[in-house]
Order: structure tokens, then C-alpha cells, then sequence
């Protein structure tokens, strides 16, 4: 697949529809901004066009199974020897990484938050991060974390690259523009984007949301990358079809001016200073890409007679593990559908489960929550922690009159794992914090009739 895109030197904010890009999820795509860029029939000649150096960046290692061997070749002005000098260590106190143990006083149970507030302060989208769980392990590869994002102001000069893990970014309030090593993705609420580990960009406000910023979700995969969940019985259709994801076509900024160069790595921030802009890539092909999917063009399955299927079938993306069907992260959305299931209580039933889930809303309303869960706002319900409709909602939904009914106007979202998430202090501290909680579910009285009249 190749596409052409014209240079983009020192790349200013455009209009939100004036990007390109290719579609399909694991394609080995092939894209030059300047014609002749990209070398043909081999990947590192003796002497690359326009004085450009070759480089590959590999995304597994060198004998990964063809299936889920991942590199991309990279044609850019400078190698990326030259993007760092020496490092200095850089303070990021609230981006933090598993194995975070809790350092907090609050108790083990289910949790809900009213959205983070934007800071007064000036924050980009690196120091804007706030960590609320962590899970697994980062040094083996194992977990991940849950984030939310609040940021104000754009990163004109600072670049950033993540060693430990890709990262899932989940747009709430606000579009963002984000211009990656192999190029732009315009992203914005019901849309995601994804950034593969070790891939340089930076992300400014293409159009503000909340309070004059943006503000979003962002799922740190420590493990296996993100992938497709397979269909099964389903077949060949439905759920997040591949022709809906979206990789952007070459862009490359050409910029001779002081720069920073932020990494984490293992945990830990460092920053290094540089005379150039890293976005320096003038051509690439591989598929080791970042991409983008509109989550309204995920197709929803589920029951057309009877009882409520489990919420896998709304999984979009899943990263795996070594045991079968159980995953390091699963991304699952609810988004609009038709519910005509008969005789059923259609809402999310009542349930404990051995994965952890950390839930957000992006718009509307939450079938299983009539009130106190808006959108920016999270909650998280660990493993076998029991959770499920508040009263109203069960009430309401017991009651209800069962035709077709169209679920509209809404999109949640889950992180959900196999590994406990710890709970970190600023999520343990933060002002909105719902202590109140738990009396959702208060109403819920004894119904038990175990008489003779009792019986349907």
C-alpha cells in the first residue's frame, strides 16, 4: 500500500479534516513525503536519496513467527543516534508504573470519581498525565496502567518516546493533534489512537474542550501489543473490522531549533537536549505503525431473543497472553445498540470476576448507572469485587416495558486485565472521589418470597 504526502516543514495546526491517511490494521504499509524517497526492491542502500540515513525500528524481536514479527524501515535526515545527547534525570510525579504498591491509607473496595479538573497551571499532555491504577509489572513486560490526561497547552519543542510500553489514548473533551515519527493523526472524542512502544511524538490542541484544554483516557500495555480479538462463531464480520483503522501517510517536520527529548523507561524520566526537531522521517514502510479507529464504526453483536451475552463481544482491541483467552488488556466499549432481547433483563447483571476493571464514559449515559457516573469521570471495580446495576437501574429495567429499545448517545469504555490494579495515591486522594459510592446499590432490599405464591 503506498501513499504520498507533501513535506511538511515545521508543521503548524491545520483544519481537523486535512490529514490522509491508510487503511487497515497490521498491513505492511509503504508512504514518502518527497517523491523517490523510498528505496525500492531493498531496504538499506549503499547511498539514500535526498542524503537521507536508513534505519529500522523494531517493534518484536528479529525472530518473532512472521505472524507477529513487527518493524518498520525509516528514511530520515538524521539517524536517531543524533536525537540524544547525554541524559539528565526528569521528575514526572504523577505518571507512575507498575510495580507501584499502594502508599495510601484508603481501603480495599469498589471506586467511582467525578472527572479530574484541568490545573490552574500550564501542562502539556507528558506533564498532564495522572496515573490512577498500575497492574503487573513494567520491567517484565507484564500489565499495565490506567491514566487520565489534562491538558492546557501544546508540546511546541518537547518530544517523547515510551520504552516501557504503547500507549492506548482515549480522547474525552477536546481534539488532539498528534505527530508521531511516521506521521499526523487527528484525534478526537469517539475517536482512539494508539502509540506503538518506543515511537517519538509530541500532541498539541487542535481544538479545545474542557475549560480551554483536553482531557481523556490513556491505557499504558506494558505487554503483548494490541491486537484484534478473534471472532470465533461470529466469522469473518463485525466488531472493529480492520478497514476502519487508520495509519498516517509520511509527514516529517524539518526544524533547526533547541529541543527536548523526553523518555520513561522503566519507570523512571529522563530529558535530553538537541538542536532539531526528531520528527524527521521522510519516508517509511513497515508495520510497526501508529494508527487511529473511529469507535463508531465498531459493529455490535448480541442476544435477538433471550438473556445478555457476556461483554466480550464488545471487545475492540486485546492484548494477549500466554494463556489462551485471557488477556493482559482488553479494550471494550458499549456503544449504541439496539437491545430486543426478550423476557431478559437487559442491563450488565450482577457480577464478581477474576479480571479488573477500570471504566470510563465518554458521552451520554451508562446503561447499568442511572446516576453519579458522567462523562470524564472513571470507576474501578477490581477483581472479584462484586458490581452491577445501581438500584434505580434495576428497578427501572425490571419493570420495563420489552420492545425494541434503542440504546443511543453513549460510549463507555473498559480497561480491563487479568492482574490486580493498585490504586495510586493522587487517584486515592483526589477531590472527587465519590465516598459515596457504595449507597448505589443501598435500595437493593430482600425480595425473597419462599412461599408457594412466591414462584413465577
Amino acid at each position: 500500500m503506498t501513499d504520498h504526502n507533501e513535506p511538511t516543514k515545521n508543521a503548524e495546526k491545520g483544519g481537523a479534516n486535512d490529514l490522509r491517511y491508510m487503511p487497515g490494521f497490521g498491513n505492511d504499509f509503504e508512504t514518502e513525503s518527497l517523491p523517490g524517497a523510498l528505496p525500492q526492491g531493498q531496504n538499506s542502500p549503499q547511498k539514500c536519496a535526498y542524503g537521507l540515513y536508513a534505519e529500522q525500528l523494531s517493534g518484536s524481536p528479529f525472530t518473532a513467527p512472521r505472524g507477529t514479527n513487527e518493524r518498520s524501515w525509516l528514511y530520515r535526515i538524521r539517524p536517531s543516534v543524533k536525537h540524544n545527547g547525554r541524559f539528565a534525570a526528569l521528575d514526572r510525579p504523577f505518571w507512575k508504573t507498575a510495580p507501584c504498591l499502594n502508599d495510601h491509607s484508603l481501603a480495599l473496595g469498589q471506586l467511582r470519581w467525578d472527572p479530574v479538573p484541568m490545573p490552574k497551571d500550564a501542562v502539556d499532555f507528558i506533564s498532564g498525565m495522572r496515573t490512577v491504577t498500575t497492574a503487573g509489572d513494567a520491567m517484565t513486560q507484564t500489565g499495565m496502567a490506567s491514566h487520565v490526561y489534562v491538558c492546557n497547552t501544546d508540546m511546541v519543542d518537547d518530544y517523547f518516546f515510551n520504552a516501557d510500553g504503547e500507549l492506548l489514548i482515549v480522547p474525552e473533551s477536546g481534539t488532539l493533534r498528534i505527530f508521531t515519527e511516521l506521521g499526523m493523526m487527528d484525534v478526537a472524542p469517539l475517536e482512539i489512537a494508539l502509540i506503538p512502544r518506543g515511537m517519538l511524538f509530541k500532541v498539541s490542541i487542535l481544538e479545545a474542550g474542557i475549560d480551554g484544554g483536553a482531557r481523556g483516557y490513556v491505557c499504558e500495555n506494558y505487554g503483548a501489543k494490541f491486537t484484534l480479538p478473534e471472532r470465533g462463531p461470529i466469522g469473518a464480520n463485525c466488531l472493529a473490522n480492520p478497514r476502519d483503522f487508520k495509519t498516517p501517510v509520511a509527514a516529517y517536520e524539518d526544524k533547526e531549533t533547541p529541543c527536548r527529548v523526553l523518555v520513561k523507561w522503566c519507570g523512571q524520566f529522563h530529558v535530553t537536549e538537541i538542536g532539531h526537531s526528531p520528527l524527521d522521517v521522510v519516508a517509511w514502510h513497515g508495520n510497526y505503525t501508529p494508527f487511529k479507529y473511529d469507535l463508531r464504526t465498531f459493529s455490535p453483536v448480541g442476544a435477538i431473543l433471550f438473556d445478555h451475552p457476556d461483554p466480550s463481544i464488545f471487545t475492540v482491541l486485546t492484548a494477549p497472553t500466554d494463556e489462551a483467552g485471557t488477556a493482559n488488556v482488553d479494550f471494550v466499549i458499549f456503544p449504541p445498540r439496539w437491545m430486543v432481547a426478550e423476557n431478559t433483563f437487559r442491563p450488565p447483571w450482577y457480577h464478581r470476576n477474576i479480571m479488573s476493571e477500570f471504566m470510563g464514559l465518554i458521552c451520554g449515559q451508562y446503561d447499568a448507572k442511572e446516576e453519579g457516573f458522567v462523562p470524564g469521570g472513571m470507576s474501578l471495580h477490581n477483581m472479584m469485587l462484586a458490581h452491577g446495576p445501581d438500584a434505580y437501574g434495576f428497578d427501572k429495567a425490571s419493570n420495563a416495558e420489552l420492545g425494541p429499545q434503542k440504546l443511543d448517545g453513549t460510549m463507555a469504555f473498559m480497561f480491563e486485565t487479568r492482574y490486580p490494579q493498585q490504586l495510586t495515591k493522587f487517584a486515592a486522594e483526589l477531590e472527587t472521589l465519590q465516598d459515596d459510592y457504595l449507597d448505589c446499590w443501598s435500595g437493593l432490599e430482600r425480595k425473597f418470597d419462599g412461599t408457594p405464591e412466591g414462584r413465577p
